[in-house]
């Protein structure tokens, strides 16, 4: 008989404990919603020089944008308000916000990356981030990053940030933005060219022209495809060229280098003398 009752019992005990653990955890929950909040933690993740918000900026931000924070029963406070109201800061790319047990309320953002400045021929302007989202200029920041000038007439100066690589049919076929994201992507991404290039033009065609911060060339290297392999092809063919050719040339010579030739990079010299073209 008292074999039998242990034998009952243990599994008795176990669903009493489970019971138990759940009512202490509601309990503590309901515990938790009623401590309030005593401090905000703010952690920011933006790039080095090119930073267009800091921790007080995302802190009066969340006081502003809701009910009183501070003092409030964390339970009380809307996290999906706060978090919907950073994410709608332009420069802001994704915004996380919860509280812990002791009454702290932790606001994680993580801001943009541009790659790139467009300016729009009318003298508006955006940047495109590192994951091809547009971003709108700052009245008090810039970054030292690609400006892409010329026949450029895009719409997102005044729109809201959006993803270059969902568009609609009808405005990735009218607007250039994905091809500029592109460009700057393979510039960004190589270490020589990044240091060489500040400076893209777009032309009437939609071909674009890269001016190196030394030298003052036009380098010629045409339209971008979707995926950008062409330019990066093309940029090959311009990395050899430097290499070999022009160690026993003056680069000052030539006014254009063109890259849209297949198998040869084409150079015109500023005299309107003769060309030199140099192979893969």
């Amino acid at each position: 008989m008292k074999e039998k009752l242990q034998r009952l019992w243990r599994p008795a005990r176990i669903i009493l404990g489970g019971v138990s653990a759940v009512a202490l955890l509601a309990f503590s929950a309901r515990s938790t919603d009623t401590t309030p909040v005593k401090e905000l933690v703010i952690e920011l993740d933006a790039p080095d020089g090119a930073r267009f918000i800091d921790e007080n900026t995302v802190r009066e931000h969340v006081l502003r944008s809701a009910d009183p924070v501070i003092g409030a029963p964390i339970g009380e406070v809307d996290l999906a308000a706060i978090e919907q109201g950073l994410r709608g800061i332009g420069c802001v790319a994704h915004a996380d916000v919860y509280h812990t047990m002791d009454g702290t309320l932790h606001v994680k953002v993580r801001q943009r990356e541009p790659i790139v400045r467009v300016i729009n021929a009318d003298g508006s302007g955006y940047y495109i981030d590192r994951d091809g989202w547009t971003m709108p200029l700052s009245t008090g920041h810039s970054a030292r990053v690609l400006v892409v000038t010329g026949a450029v007439e895009e719409p997102f100066a005044t729109l809201p940030p959006m993803d270059l690589m969902a568009l609609d049919d009808s405005l990735r076929t009218s607007a250039h933005s994905d091809e500029m994201y592109h460009l700057a992507s393979v510039i960004a991404d190589d270490p020589l060219w990044n240091a060489l290039f500040d400076h893209a033009q777009m032309n009437a065609d939609g071909g674009f022209d890269l001016f190196p911060r030394i030298g003052g060339q036009r380098v010629k290297v045409g339209r971008i495809d979707g995926t950008g392999m062409l330019l990066t092809s093309r940029l090959n063919k311009l990395r050899i060229f430097y290499e070999q050719a022009m160690p026993k040339s003056d680069w000052r010579l030539y006014s254009t280098i063109d890259t849209r030739f297949a198998d040869q990079v084409v150079c015109t010299r500023r005299e309107g003398g003769r060309n030199i073209q140099g192979g893969r």
